[in-house]
């Protein structure tokens, strides 16, 4: 216990997890923008929770990444009580396999799909696309999907490259929704309805520095350089880099004067009790719990998957928005995260390396 507790000491006194502690200030900021909007014009959208899904005699089709575990598993059961045929996506095929049961134990008219993908391997993610496709063929459903849950994240206290040379934590929560998005867009362009990508973002992306946006930066091989890898500072920067994909995406939509209708929507759920601190050591993360539960900011994974859902559920016409504090509240994200010249610098930044992994995978 003593060697335990003088880990978590040490753990806490680093740098990195200093930064972390800066996180309640940035969760309290989002609160506080959220109140304001209240009492000088509310940003409320409004919900659409109670409209039958349905396209024609079928359901709509969801994808949900990170689907076995946290938020993820919550808004997979939420949205399938909704009326989805929901695609669940993870790591492990034990876990998704005790997640479709206990989906169908509490829903027993769930319409469900598993696929087992590495959301830091992109040839993982590639198969998935044909897989998907195949499924869909098979299943004799149109080609096309709904909705896109990019909800799939970690967090690492130690740099681990992936076969690629990528930043692991990178690779995850970013480089791979990324790769997600534009290998489903296509199915997203074909759906007879309008369609949605959700981004899982984070509050902590109002302490990211901006530094850059070239190669190095988005693969992580920038934070490789560290003498002592700044697991926080690589978790806000990745989760910058949804949020400026996330409202370039919806740009570039929008300035293509896309017909489809495939709306964009940032989801913070705040801070939540999951396993993404599961690599900290145990008195570390268990305090961490403790902090954010005593100054009342603590969630479950069902409280912090609304954001997800009201996202999810929310009018066709809604798109390039933050969604924060559930029931359809939205506010600002961070300047720099809408820095409509840095999200473009990411998007060619990302579509070099997009360009460069399927050059790979042909």
């Amino acid at each position: 216990m003593i060697k335990d507790v003088i880990e978590a000491l040490r753990f806490v006194l680093s740098p990195s997890s200093w930064n972390m502690f800066l996180w309640s200030i940035g969760l309290y900021s989002s609160y506080f923008k959220l109140l304001r909007a209240s009492i000088f014009g509310s940003k409320t959208t409004p919900n659409s929770s109670s409209t039958d899904p349905k396209i024609g005699s079928s359901r709509p089709i969801c994808v949900i990444t990170g689907a076995t575990s946290g938020i993820g598993k919550a808004t997979a059961f939420a949205l399938a009580e909704k009326g989805f045929h929901v695609v669940l996506v993870g790591r492990s095929p034990q876990l998704l396999s005790e997640t479709l049961e206990e989906i169908k134990s509490k829903n027993k008219d769930a319409k469900l799909k598993s696929f087992v993908v590495d959301m830091s391997s992109f040839s993982s993610i590639f198969n998935f696309k044909d897989s998907l496709e195949q499924w869909l063929s098979d299943e004799e459903l149109p080609p096309s999907i709904q909705l896109l849950v990019n909800n799939a994240g970690i967090m690492s206290i130690s740099s681990r490259p992936t076969i690629e040379g990528y930043d692991r934590v990178m690779a995850t929560n970013y480089i791979g929704p990324f790769t997600m998005t534009k290998l489903l867009l296509p199915l997203l362009k074909n759906s007879s309805v309008p369609s949605r990508v959700v981004n899982v973002a984070s509050f902590t992306h109002r302490y990211a520095s901006i530094g850059k946006v070239n190669k190095d930066y988005v693969t992580g091989e920038h934070f490789a350089t560290y003498n002592q890898y700044p697991h926080a500072h690589v978790y806000e920067y990745s989760k910058l880099c949804l949020l400026l994909f996330s409202y370039e995406l919806h740009r570039q939509l929008r300035l293509k004067d896309d017909s489809h209708h495939v709306s964009v929507i940032a989801a913070d759920p705040g801070f939540v009790k999951t396993n993404l601190m599961r690599e900290f050591p145990k008195y570390a993360s268990g305090f961490g719990f403790l902090f954010f539960k005593l100054i009342g900011l603590l969630q479950t994974p069902d409280e912090g998957a609304r954001s997800s859902v009201d996202a999810a559920l929310a009018p066709p016409e809604t798109s390039g928005v933050y969604y924060f504090g559930g029931k359809g509240r939205t506010i600002k994200s961070s300047k720099a995260s809408r820095d409509p010249k840095l999200g473009k610098e990411l998007w060619e930044t990302s579509c070099g390396l997009f360009d460069q992994l399927q050059s790979y995978n042909d």
